[in-house]
Formats: C-alpha cells, sequence, structure tokens
C-alpha cells in the first residue's frame, strides 16, 4: 500500500497559486489527488516568474479579505478530502505599525483562515479529512519590522492546536507547518539581496534555504495514513534555523 497516493482524493489549497501553497497544490496532484487553488487575481496573471505553475489544477478567484465572499464561495467540487490553508502576506517598511497595515495583514493571515477553515469545515467532516495551516517559524520567536506578521503567525499557530483538539471528535484531523526561510517572492526582499539572503542562509545549520517543494513533503505526511494518529501539532520545517 502507498499511503503517500492520493488518487481520488480532492485537495483544496488556498493561496496555492504560487510560493509554498503552488508547490504543495503541485505536489498533491502528482500523488493522484484532484487539486483546487484559489487565488486573488485572474489566472492569467500568475506566471513562473512569481513562482506559480498552474497546470493540472483548478483555479478559482477568492478575495480573502472579503468575509463575505468566503463564506458564499461556491466550490467547484462536492467532496473534499484534504484542506491546505496556505494564505499569507507581510508588509515592509514599518507599514504593519500603522493601523491599515495591521488590519490588512491579520485580516489575511488569520482572520482568513479561520474563515476558511468554518467554510469548509461540513465538507472535511464528511469525509473525516485533514487540514492543514502554513505558519511561520515567526510564530516561535519574534520579527522586528513585522508585529502584524509575527502576531498573526502566532496566532495560527495556536489556533491550529485549538481547531485539532475541537474537531478530532468529528474525525477532522488539524495540523500545521512552520516553514523557515523559504525562497518564494514573499521572501525576494531577502533572497534578492546579496547580503541579507547571506545572513540569512548562514543561520541555518543545512546550510541554504528551502524550497516549496521542501514543505510540500511535510504536507504530504500530515495528510496521509501515515500521520493518522497526529492532531492539534505544528511541525517545524527550517532546516534547523530555530535550533540555536
Amino acid at each position: 500500500m502507498d499511503e503517500l497516493n492520493f488518487t481520488g482524493r480532492t485537495v483544496c489549497v488556498v493561496g496555492g497559486s504560487s510560493g509554498i501553497g503552488n508547490g504543495i497544490a503541485q505536489a498533491f496532484r502528482g500523488r493522484g489527488a484532484t487539486v483546487h487553488v484559489t487565488g486573488t487575481c485572474d489566472a492569467a496573471d500568475y506566471d513562473a516568474e512569481q513562482g506559480s505553475d498552474l497546470s493540472g489544477l483548478h483555479y478559482a478567484r477568492l478575495d480573502l479579505l472579503d468575509p463575505g465572499a468566503i463564506e458564499e464561495f461556491a466550490p467547484a467540487f462536492d467532496r473534499l478530502d484534504m484542506l491546505v490553508l496556505s494564505q499569507g502576506t507581510v508588509l515592509y517598511g514599518r507599514q504593519e505599525f500603522a493601523r491599515e497595515g495591521w488590519d490588512r495583514v491579520m485580516a489575511v493571515n488569520l482572520d482568513s483562515v479561520m474563515a476558511c477553515a468554518m467554510r469548509f469545515r461540513p465538507m472535511l467532516a464528511a469525509s473525516r479529512g485533514s487540514l492543514i495551516t502554513i505558519g511561520s517559524i515567526v510564530a516561535l520567536n519574534t520579527s522586528r519590522g513585522n508585529p502584524a506578521y509575527a502576531a498573526s503567525k502566532a496566532a495560527v499557530h495556536h489556533l491550529t492546536a485549538t481547531l485539532g483538539e475541537a474537531w478530532a471528535g468529528e474525525g477532522i484531523r488539524v495540523n500545521g507547518i512552520a516553514p523557515g526561510l523559504v525562497s518564494t517572492k514573499l521572501t525576494a526582499v531577502t533572497m534578492d539581496h546579496p547580503r541579507r539572503s547571506e545572513a540569512a542562509i548562514a543561520s541555518i545549520p543545512l546550510g541554504r534555504a528551502g524550497q516549496p517543494a521542501d514543505i510540500a513533503g511535510v504536507a504530504l505526511f500530515l495528510a496521509s495514513p501515515l500521520a493518522a494518529f497526529v492532531v492539534g501539532q505544528t511541525i517545524v520545517a527550517d532546516g534547523g534555523m530555530t535550533l540555536s
């Protein structure tokens, strides 16, 4: 038996149009799943240079800043086995210290995570499925210039544990992943700056930044029967960055 064969399963990755979410979506597709992804733009606006590959995926646009849009979202599937909540945003230049920036980041990184979880809860309960949140190692330490990002990811860490406990009785396994430095468009401010990237990578025992595929492997495990007894946990995937 291949526990990582998802043939016949339906997966939805919110925020699966690019970056880590896209890597997870394509990993599930490669393992036989039918995969639906959402993004905030039209499908034609995404390209490979932004870390986006929509080939073989079913795409839908979803405005995560609009709670009503999430509640009224009509998915193109009637069964859901795995839900991955990979949405996230960050604002640089101390924008998160202002109310507008704080509210925007919290709305996407925290409020929409809970809203999406609630929206798809009945479908996951019906299939006794799996929910995976994508957090950050920032939940475990700090981010000096990004208070909203850090606070929202810390909240997602605890939300994952809380929902894991609350929904286990319905057969829904809720778990999370806390990535470290992963090369995506959100981390381009570091990765595209030689001195910053060199300093960041020097703090990673494995000696390299992560790739979306590194996080996808953890998601496949958490969604599989191999993790059937894992509930409410967040797995750190950071190349050892938080060990010291």
